[in-house]
């Protein structure tokens, strides 16, 4: 029987890293208030400033990569929910684990790249409980109308990867619990 290509072996292999995460997380929770959402974005904030320059510089492709980008995202929302740019230059940043070389990179993106999917879903919730309508959203839209086929894309380039799935799985699972970590601390 075939090996399943490296974004389906990805996703089996990270599920319980995964579920840790969401479940320890309780998102639901976390955004019942607006302090609580913006508490939860300044944290994910302190993620992707750590993590988004070491996948870049692992990867060293911008032209795939920084379009994935999401900090400046983080930075429109925590603006727009009052937070000056020296409050949110001034807030505690994640630790990156050592990513060496570019396997390792999309097994950390995967992470990133994966949370444009659901996070649509949470962006929808959000705005309902607190009747936000386009300010403050904006980590939350993904890649708005283009997250289908960015997401399409990444699949394609982590499937090149297939020779070093191991390295992919074992960066995808540090990054998972790394931001459970983070996020929950």
């Amino acid at each position: 029987m075939d090996q399943p290509i490296l974004h389906q072996r990805l996703r089996a292999a990270t599920a319980s890293t995964h579920e840790a995460l969401e479940r320890e997380l309780d998102w639901k929770a976390r955004v019942a208030t607006i302090a609580g959402y913006r508490d939860m974005l300044a944290r994910l904030h302190g993620f992707h400033v750590a993590w988004e320059p070491a996948i870049g510089a692992a990867l060293s492709d911008g032209d795939f990569f920084d379009a994935r980008r999401r900090l400046a995202a983080l930075r429109e929302d925590l603006s727009y929910l009052g937070l000056s740019e020296a409050g949110i230059g001034g807030l505690p940043q994640a630790t990156v684990i050592a990513l060496s070389g570019p396997a390792p990179a999309m097994g950390a993106l995967y992470v990133l790249e994966g949370s444009t999917l659901g996070g649509r879903v949470i962006g929808k919730h959000i705005a309902s409980a607190h009747g936000l309508q386009g300010g403050g959203l904006a980590y939350y839209s993904g890649h708005g109308p283009r997250t289908g086929v960015m997401w399409s894309a990444f699949r394609a380039r982590l499937d090149t990867f297939d020779a070093e799935g191991d390295r992919v799985v074992a960066a995808a699972n540090e990054t998972f619990d790394a931001m459970r970590v983070w996020l929950t601390a």
